[in-house]
C-alpha cells in the first residue's frame, strides 16, 4: 500500500476522541451494561435483578442525607462520595443513552482545546456542584442519579469555547448560549407535559460549573468576563 492510500484511510471513531473522554464513556457505558445484563438475566442470577434499584440506594445522591449530615455536623466518607458516585448510576438504558451522546459529542470539543486533565476536572467539578447546589437548593425526596450535571458541564465549556469565539469575530456572544438555553426550554416542556423533578437543578448548576471551569482555565478569561459584565 502506498503513503497516499496509507494516509487516506478513515480514522476510527474512538480514535478521533480524547482518551480522557473514551475513559469516561467506557465507565458509564460498562456500568449500564451490567445492568442490562443482570436485569435480562444473562449474569449474576436472580439478584441481579435488584442490582440496580441496590445502586441506586447505595451511591445515589440523597436530600435527606445530605441535611442530616448537615444537622449532624458529621460527613462520613460512605455518604460525602455520593456527591459524585451518582452520576454513575442511571434510571435506564436510555437514561445513560444521552448523557454518552452529550459526553462523547462535547466531550471532543472540550478535550482537544483543554486537554485530557481538563475534561476530568470539569467531569468532576459539575457532577459535585450539580448535586451541593441540588441538595442545598430543594427540599425533596426525589434522588439524584446519572451524569447529567457531568454532561451540561461539557456543555458549559463548550458554550465558553464559543463565548470566546464569537467575541473574537466581533459577533453577539449570546449566541454562545442558544444550546443551554434550548436544552432548559425542552425540560420545561417536557416538565409541564410529564411532571418535572427538580433535578433540572442539578443540570444547570453543571452547566454553570462546566462554564466557570472553563473559564479558569484559560489565563485571564475570568477577569475578563467579570470586567464585560460590570462594564454592563
Amino acid at each position: 500500500m502506498s503513503d497516499h492510500q496509507s494516509d487516506t484511510r478513515p480514522e476510527l471513531p474512538f480514535n478521533a476522541l480524547p482518551p480522557m473522554v473514551v475513559a469516561i464513556a467506557l465507565v458509564l457505558g460498562g456500568i449500564e451494561l451490567v445492568f442490562q445484563l443482570g436485569t435480562l438475566g444473562l449474569i449474576g442470577g436472580a439478584d441481579a435483578v435488584g442490582w440496580r434499584i441496590a445502586a441506586m440506594e447505595d451511591y445515589g445522591f440523597f436530600d435527606v442525607i445530605f441535611e442530616a449530615m448537615r444537622a449532624q455536623g458529621q460527613w462520613p466518607l460512605e455518604h460525602l462520595l455520593r456527591f459524585l458516585s451518582y452520576a454513575f448510576i442511571h434510571y435506564s438504558f436510555t437514561h445513560a443513552l444521552m448523557v454518552l451522546v452529550f459526553i462523547l459529542a462535547l466531550g471532543k470539543m472540550v478535550g482537544e482545546t483543554f486537554g485530557n486533565l481538563a475534561v476530568l476536572v470539569i467531569f468532576a467539578v459539575a457532577t459535585v456542584a450539580g448535586s451541593l447546589v441540588y441538595g442545598l437548593a430543594v427540599n425533596t425526596q426525589v434522588q439524584l442519579v446519572g451524569a447529567y450535571p457531568a454532561a451540561y458541564g461539557f456543555v458549559g465549556a463548550y458554550t465558553f469555547i464559543l463565548w470566546i469565539g464569537l467575541g473574537r469575530m466581533q459577533e453577539s456572544r449570546i449566541r454562545a448560549f442558544t444550546l443551554i438555553g434550548f436544552l432548559m426550554g425542552l425540560q420545561l416542556v417536557f416538565g409541564l407535559m410529564f411532571g418535572g423533578t427538580p433535578d433540572w437543578i442539578a443540570d444547570l448548576s453543571g452547566f454553570v460549573a462546566g462554564f466557570v471551569t472553563a473559564a479558569l482555565l484559560v489565563p485571564g478569561a475570568f477577569g475578563r468576563i467579570v470586567a464585560r459584565l460590570r462594564a454592563r
